[in-house]
């Protein structure tokens, strides 16, 4: 074990060993505690446990920091104590020196970047988790962005997962939801395994280029095969604006790309069955006419026909009122517990009314002034009883990121969408 594994092996040690402390001295205290007083003290520990969490991710980057993200955005799968600290893990991560990224090409290829293209920018373009994205220029005259995975986290993945695992069960976190965690483990190991395998991003990028063919608004990179492999990516460099300078774009192109954007996911879905699903405002750049570019294709969820099916089911019996249908497609995607009853109807039928306004067929919802997001977690609390009928499946991880960044970005775009025109033509063209 190198020095940087072994230092890596004590910080990881030590969040656990200090999570698992503070929870031992919780209970320990607790019992001779009122419930109000416990229960304060309680959020109080999951805090200082959430804030120790997320400053050992974010110093070492790698998948670890990644799951991090993940689970930040599973807020019920977590106390708002301690997933708060871990959202800040969302941002992008600090660059490391630029020596570690010429090494790093030079593994691959034999070669300094200097050797490799006509010029190569020492200052990183982004930096994230996992890897971080430097310009260049090919000698044939391309610009370029060449992505660089940071030496040694695909081979940290496992290690560093298992401890973040240990700390959350430390924290109590397998109680009451053992299989909800451990199948949210299990698929997002599997798919930072992906995630760390560039030459599978590429095919990624190459899959995803050819559907949007049919979308000219929808900018996708092409890949760079002589300057790519399994730990760099470089692909041809696209431009456009950010996600914040979109939202000061005038009210008709804001409205359009919020449009374009939901469109690109259900379309994805329902046409392609295999889905973009990192919503990070930094994967996207947007131009004034409209169109939008998607970077980073790491994360990409496919489906099976019968999630594709079961989904449909839940939108359209939805859309119409049919219970029995959404019962149907959420036993189909396996977010009911096989083992409990079906729920009462009207359990459905309240989530239905608040998330409807979404895709009402005659009024644009206005994410700009939007508070569905704090009503849902209002109304959480009447469901807790009746959450035993249903479960989150490992496989929806990422349709559940997808969607909460999806509305994410069209409030920070301050769009108004008329949801049902743009769903119901995904769909209807599945059926056909």
């Amino acid at each position: 074990m190198n020095q940087g594994k072994i230092t890596r092996f004590f910080k990881l040690a030590g969040m656990t060993a200090s999570v698992a402390g503070r929870y031992t001295g919780f209970r320990i205290l607790s019992a001779f505690m009122s419930a109000d007083r416990a229960g304060r003290r309680k959020r109080v520990t999951d805090a200082l446990v959430g804030n120790r969490i997320a400053r050992t991710l974010g110093d070492l980057k790698g998948p670890v920091m990644k799951v991090g993200q993940m689970v930040s955005i599973s807020s019920d799968l977590l106390p708002a104590e301690i997933a708060l600290p871990l959202a800040a893990l969302r941002k992008d991560a600090p660059p490391v020196p630029y020596e570690v990224i010429e090494k790093q090409i030079q593994v691959e290829f034999g070669e300094l970047p200097q050797r490799l293209f006509a010029s190569f920018d020492k200052e990183p373009f982004a930096a994230a988790s996992i890897g971080q994205v430097h310009r260049a220029v090919t000698d044939d005259g391309r610009e370029v962005v060449v992505k660089v995975q940071y030496p040694g986290v695909d081979r940290s993945c496992d290690a560093d997962i298992a401890h973040l695992k240990f700390a959350l069960k430390a924290a109590g976190m397998f109680k009451k939801k053992r299989k909800t965690l451990e199948a949210f483990f299990a698929e997002m190991t599997a798919r930072l395994h992906e995630e760390l395998d560039y030459c599978l991003e590429a095919d990624n990028i190459r899959l995803l280029g050819e559907f949007h063919q049919r979308h000219p608004f929808v900018r996708i990179p092409k890949v760079v095969g002589e300057r790519s492999s399994k730990r760099v990516l470089t692909m041809s460099y696209e431009g456009g604006d950010t996600l914040a300078r979109a939202g000061k774009y005038p009210r008709e192109v804001r409205d359009l790309i919020g449009a374009r954007l939901m469109q690109i996911v259900f379309s994805e879905i329902f046409s392609l069955g295999t889905m973009h699903s990192d919503p990070n405002p930094a994967n996207f750049a947007f131009g004034s006419d409209g169109t939008i570019t998607l970077y980073d294709f790491g994360s990409v969820k496919r489906f099976t026909p019968e999630e594709i099916a079961a989904a449909r089911d839940i939108i359209v019996g939805g859309f119409n009122e049919d219970y029995e249908m959404v019962e149907r497609g959420m036993t189909g995607i396996g977010a009911r517990d096989p083992e409990e009853p079906p729920p009462e109807t009207w359990i459905y039928k309240t989530w239905r009314d608040m998330l409807i306004p979404v895709f009402d067929a005659n009024a644009p919802f206005d994410f700009g002034s939007s508070t569905l997001h704090r009503r849902m977690m209002k109304r959480l609390p009447e469901f807790v009883e009746h959450i035993r009928h249903f479960r989150l499946p490992g496989g929806l991880m990422l349709v559940q990121r997808t969607m909460v960044g999806l509305y994410g970005n069209l409030r920070s775009l301050d769009s108004r969408v008329l949801g049902r025109s743009v769903v119901e033509p995904c769909v209807e063209e599945y059926l056909a």
